[in-house]
């Protein structure tokens, strides 16, 4: 039979692609993390034959000073501590979903989405785990970083509306600082440290948990 006869078509190569991306954003450590995401990405666009429109996605990230010379994990240096593949993932799929690629577990309602934006702000006045951010707003629409209570991950949530930006929780389950790595970590849930405003200019985005000030990285002089 001759190799044509049993390609994949470009609709199904697509499927594929959307699949693949779609699980490299929720577990970037097993996928190659930024890069891996990025060659999807890459891939995608080129099926779709719109490779230009990367270039219209990095100006955005540009401007909202989220690219660095490191890619979008960069960003994420001076904001949290260290464990930024589910950070950056939350960036790419800010991306996926303008484009129409992502996948979402769950959907929130106009009523729920704006409940949740007006809520934010002063629900993160306290502490809270990774148990209180999905007690308080349901499960996520996708989950970055895995099911293990032990590692790093980020909550994202999607509205009906492709305009309204996504809105994230960044948790956190790592070594304090001054003590020796251990595992499993202390701490049986993850905490929170900050919320994050998709599509918002990248220092402007975030509203900080007490821990999350806390455990903001030094800034350099």
């Amino acid at each position: 039979m001759p190799a044509a006869d049993i390609l994949a078509s470009s609709e199904e190569i697509r499927t594929y692609l959307v699949t693949r991306l779609n699980d490299a954003l929720r577990r970037p450590g097993m996928s190659g993390g930024e890069l891996g995401i990025r060659l999807v990405l890459d891939h995608l666009l080129f099926v779709e034959r719109r490779q230009g429109a990367w270039g219209d996605e990095q100006r955005l990230l540009e401007q909202r000073k989220v690219w660095t010379p490191i890619g979008v994990k960069g960003a994420f240096e001076n904001f949290l501590p260290a464990d930024h593949d589910a950070s950056a993932a939350s960036v790419y799929a800010e991306i996926a979903h303008r484009q129409g690629w992502l996948k979402a577990d769950r959907v929130l309602n106009a009523d729920e989405y704006t409940s949740m934006l007006a809520t934010i702000d002063s629900w993160t006045d306290h502490d809270r785990t990774w148990a209180d951010v999905t007690s308080a707003f349901g499960t996520p629409s996708v989950l970055f970083g895995g099911t293990n209570p032990y590692y790093a991950k980020t909550l994202g949530y999607v509205a009906a509306d492709h305009c309204a930006p996504m809105l994230f929780f960044h948790l956190w389950n790592g070594t304090d600082p001054d003590t020796e790595p251990s595992w499993p970590p202390a701490r049986e849930q993850p905490l929170l440290l900050a919320v994050r405003r998709g599509d918002a200019p990248f220092a402007a985005s975030f509203t900080f948990t007490p821990e999350g000030e806390r455990r903001r990285p030094a800034q350099e002089s």
